[in-house]
């Protein structure tokens, strides 16, 4: 029978604060995982705002003809203490998931970085670096350097099952159509406006597409307020712990495989914001539990919601493309995300590549205060299935 819409979870199922081995969690943080809100901590439709306002709020008429408000070109200095903070990290021997501000030190940049990770969490959620030398570096150092600029902003989490910590965006010939066992990232698939399991999420463009592959962000408090506007019986059905969510076969023992949750919640507190989690791919693939009656269908009034989030989203996107050395920021608290189909180029020649990052920002370091156990982890979020170690592929698995 699927669970009770007012029941809470239970606080014993995951246990936090717990010490870690380092010969297995280099840095000594463990992901989180995957869990369900803490439900007597949702809040009904009554108590949401009748209109967001402030800098997370934004269209794309303000910013599509101004790249100097969100394009940040690397300059030559950044680059070189970049490439000098890898080069010594490197001749350390320190293993890739080892990687942390204490041991790839930019002194100068990191107070830029103070402010870019500020602006993904309280501005306007998104900002695209430009110039990083991919070609010049190959993919280890790259990755080091990438890395090393992601632990400024965040806490990497696991992205998979496998324990990557550094993701790969490539299409690996996974079947798109089998959304109860393929993950997206590994197909050439639409990708429609989502959320990803991290507070943060940076995407690095290693090699782009023949065709397609370009990248639609959304302010999800933009889309907030249009929705409420015009179809505030859609909001009202995205903000009720209605929706199971797919963990598609990456789940700890003793854990149920979905995960019942709302699409926007309410942050926790005084002058609580509205925090989002979605991907339709993971709404959709669970008919192998309805069909059991373990979880009930999607209803009409939420595959109506569905699509009209998809499509409010798609008419309200700004529009971008990823060149190679481009890195990409986004807030995955307030900000959607999607990708075009793409067509890669025919061999010898590089599919197109994005090494990903998920970044975790814990409450006691500006983070968001949300409604899940694991609000004040270092590392919340994220996939984390028992003890499996962190890996960092330099390319897709």
């Amino acid at each position: 029978m699927a669970p009770g819409i007012t029941e809470s979870f239970p606080t014993t199922l995951h246990q936090f604060n717990k010490p870690v081995s380092k010969a297995i969690f280099p840095d000594g943080i463990k992901t989180s995982g995957q869990h369900p809100p803490i439900y007597n901590q949702l809040r009904p439709f009554a108590d949401f705002p009748k209109e967001i306002s402030g800098a997370t709020v934004w269209k794309s008429e303000d910013y599509v003809d101004s790249p100097e408000r969100w394009v940040h070109p690397f300059t030559e200095e950044e680059i070189s203490e970049m490439s000098d903070a890898a080069d010594a990290f490197l001749a350390s021997g320190t293993p890739l998931t080892g990687i942390s501000k204490s041991n790839y030190k930019l002194p100068r940049i990191s107070r830029y970085l103070e402010s870019v990770r500020s602006d993904l969490l309280n501005g306007k959620g998104f900002i695209l670096f430009k110039g990083f030398p991919v070609e010049e570096w190959g993919n280890h150092k790259s990755a080091v350097a990438y890395m090393g600029l992601g632990t400024y902003l965040g806490y990497f989490v696991s992205q998979n099952g496998r324990g990557h910590v550094l993701g790969h965006v490539k299409d690996v010939g996974d079947d798109a159509k089998q959304i109860d066992k393929v993950r997206i990232y590994r197909t050439n698939a639409r990708q429609f406006f989502h959320q990803d399991d991290s507070d943060i999420v940076g995407l690095l463009c290693i090699a782009r597409a023949l065709r397609g592959g370009e990248s639609d962000i959304v302010s999800s408090h933009h889309v907030y307020n249009t929705l409420k506007k015009e179809r505030p019986d859609v909001l009202k059905t995205l903000t009720e712990p209605i929706w199971y969510f797919d963990r598609k076969g990456e789940v700890s023992d003793g854990e149920e495989p979905y995960i019942r949750t709302s699409v926007f919640y309410m942050e926790q507190g005084l002058n609580g914001r509205v925090y989002s989690k979605y991907d339709p791919y993971f709404i959709r693939s669970l008919s192998r539990f309805s069909d059991q009656g373990l979880i009930p269908p999607l209803s009409p009034a939420q595959l109506e919601a569905a699509d009209v989030l998809e499509e409010t989203c798609k008419r309200l996107a700004l529009h971008m493309i990823l060149e190679v050395g481009d890195i990409q920021f986004l807030s995955n608290e307030h900000v959607f995300h999607a990708r075009t189909e793409y067509t890669d180029h025919a061999p010898p020649a590089p599919r197109r590549h994005l090494m990903r990052l998920w970044l975790a920002t814990p409450e006691e370091e500006g983070g968001w205060k949300l409604p899940f156990h694991d609000s004040k982890e270092k590392k919340r979020g994220g996939i984390q299935v028992n003890d499996q170690p962190p890996v960092a592929p330099l390319d897709a698995e």
